[in-house]
Parts: C-alpha cells; structure tokens; sequence
C-alpha cells in the first residue's frame, strides 16, 4: 500500500509542483531564473559592444581626417565647399570645442581623460542602447582631442586640436567637436526621457 501511494500519490499531492517551482526560483534554476541569468549579461555585452564600436568609428574618422587635413589643406588656401557658406579651412586650436579656452589647454586635457575614464566606468553598468550610442560618440570625440593635445606640437599635454569645418559666422571644429555635441545632445535628450544608462526608466 505504501509503494502503491509512492507511485501513484506523489506526483498528484497538492503543492508538490508548487514546492519545487519556488525551491528553483530560490535557487535560480528555474526557468524565469534561468532565462534572467542567460539573458542580461550577454545584453550587457552587447550595449558594451556598440558603445566601443561607435567611439572607435568616430575616433578613426576623426583620426583620418585630421591626418589629411594637415598633408594637404594646412599652408594652402581654404576649400569652399558651399560657397561662403561652409569651407574646409586647416586651424590649430589650442582651446576646448569650437576655439574657446585657449590659455586652459592642459586643464581640457585633464578633462578629456576624465571624462573617457567616467565613460570606460559606466559602461559595466550600461543596458541602453541609445546610451550606448550617446556615450560611444562621447568616448569616441573625447579619444580624437585627446589625441591631438598628447601628440601634437607645441608638447605632451600642451599640443593643438586640428580643427578644419568653417561653417560661415560660427567657429571651426572638427569631426571629435561634432561627435561631442552629437553625443551630449542624445544624453540630454534621453534623461529628459527618464532614460537611465542601466536601461531602467523613472518618472519625476
């Protein structure tokens, strides 16, 4: 009798289902614990994934650009691409973003590097795929400036931005100043979403 109750009774006994269903969840074998485990870490990969492969397309455009501005538009005349209105014209800026700051090189310096350590930082936490843009752009703009103040005269920290876009009435930049706004633009427009880096939204 008692191995018949064995056989028959136990996989009908009220709650047994039930006992084992939350014993899984405790444990995280279940299959929600399961599909979560599985599921926000590759996620989270793949927003890393996106952030570095945009700072890493901006940075060589920037790079590349620059580099063929100064074989071949720095010392000349300006390129009119429309009319008045836009020209390629090779600048050295040693200031911040659209020539502002020159006399504060080393301390823009600073902040790009602390800005690019802030981005490599968050992105452990980062969820969002527009974040992972905006902040891609932010990385990838930061990277090409700051590559220019390391490398290039007058010295290590001191060296000048190689800015080249003119459009007319507005100051010269380059493709890493475009990045920047893009980036910080996208960031402003997200938190006024409620839009959190981790994916999460909230309401004010």
């Amino acid at each position: 009798m008692a191995e018949a109750e064995r056989i028959i009774g136990t996989p009908d006994t009220p709650g047994a289902d039930r006992d084992g269903q939350d014993r899984d969840e405790q444990e995280g074998t279940g299959t929600d614990g399961t599909a979560a485990a599985r599921t926000g870490q590759p996620r989270g990969k793949r927003r890393v994934a996106v952030l570095f492969a945009v700072a890493a397309v901006a940075y060589a455009l920037d790079l590349i650009s620059k580099m063929i501005v100064v074989a071949k538009l720095e010392h000349h005349e300006p390129i009119e691409i429309i009319g008045d209105w836009l020209r390629f014209e090779a600048i050295r800026n040693a200031g911040a973003a659209f020539g502002l700051g020159e006399a504060f090189t080393i301390i823009f310096t600073v902040i790009a590097a602390v800005v690019i350590v802030v981005i490599v930082r968050l992105a452990r936490k980062l969820y969002s795929l527009p974040w992972a843009i905006a902040l891609g752009l932010l990385l990838g703009g930061a990277l090409g400036n700051l590559t220019d103040r390391i490398f290039r005269s007058p010295g290590v920290f001191e060296g000048a931005v190689v800015d080249f876009i003119a459009p007319k009435h507005f100051a010269v930049f380059n493709l890493a100043d475009s990045a920047i706004v893009c980036g910080g633009i996208l960031i402003v427009l997200l938190s006024f979403r409620g839009l959190d880096p981790d994916g999460t939204v909230h309401k004010d």
